[in-house]
């Protein structure tokens, strides 16, 4: 368990009351045993509130991008990919200080470069695909699943208490990039995309 059962953005870098060692070194807390957890600000709150949610939802999924990463990937897709991990943890610090914004327009502006460098060699999209292909790409489409949840958390948490519009629009775009870097690793290996076909849930057995 981590601080509490808080994720990491929250107890291991924007605890502003605490030294940098401690930050780092005290995991086991015990805090957290009443079912709260600490914001970065301090404040307590329940581990089922709409922010500790939505920490949550972007904490996993920059585990289940590091799951791609961790995936033999060409070098121009690992470039692509490494960064959002970075700025999801700086999306998260956000979230976990109220009121707080750490995503400028040059995230989007850079999310936008990548979504054209992935896009520009992919042949054009005539067909619904399903998740698969290889296991990098298979697990990319997962990230992209994980990444439409965290978006949604963000917008359930703005409806209540107010989110960072780059915010949700950043997570908007980085869902299109992960599904065209799944598109984009299955060219690479030569591996062919599975193809929705509607009706076969009504051919003969």
């Amino acid at each position: 368990m981590i601080a509490g059962g808080a994720t990491p953005i929250a107890s291991a870098v924007f605890r502003y009351d605490a030294p940098m060692a401690n930050r780092l070194t005290m995991i086991v807390t015990r805090t957290g045993d009443d079912g709260t957890t600490g914001l970065g600000d301090g404040t307590r709150v329940s581990k089922d509130s709409a922010r500790v949610e939505a920490m949550g939802d972007l904490d996993e999924l920059n585990c289940a991008i590091g799951v791609v990463l961790a995936e033999g990937l060409p070098a121009a897709i690992r470039s692509t990919l490494a960064p959002l991990q970075n700025d999801l943890f700086d999306l998260g610090g956000e979230v976990c200080i109220p009121g707080r914004s750490a995503m400028r327009d040059t995230h989007l502006r850079e999310i936008d470069r990548r979504i054209e460098s992935l896009r520009e060699p992919l042949p054009p999209l005539r067909d619904f695909v399903l998740p698969g292909g290889t296991r990098a790409a298979a697990a990319c489409h997962l990230a992209r699943a994980v990444c439409r949840r965290a978006e949604r958390s963000l917008v359930a948490l703005g409806r209540g208490e107010g989110v960072s519009p780059l915010s949700i629009q950043y997570m908007n775009r980085l869902s299109d990039l992960l599904f065209l870097a799944a598109r984009a690793i299955n060219a690479a290996s030569g591996a062919a995309e599975p193809i929705w076909q509607p009706g076969r849930e009504g051919e003969p057995k």
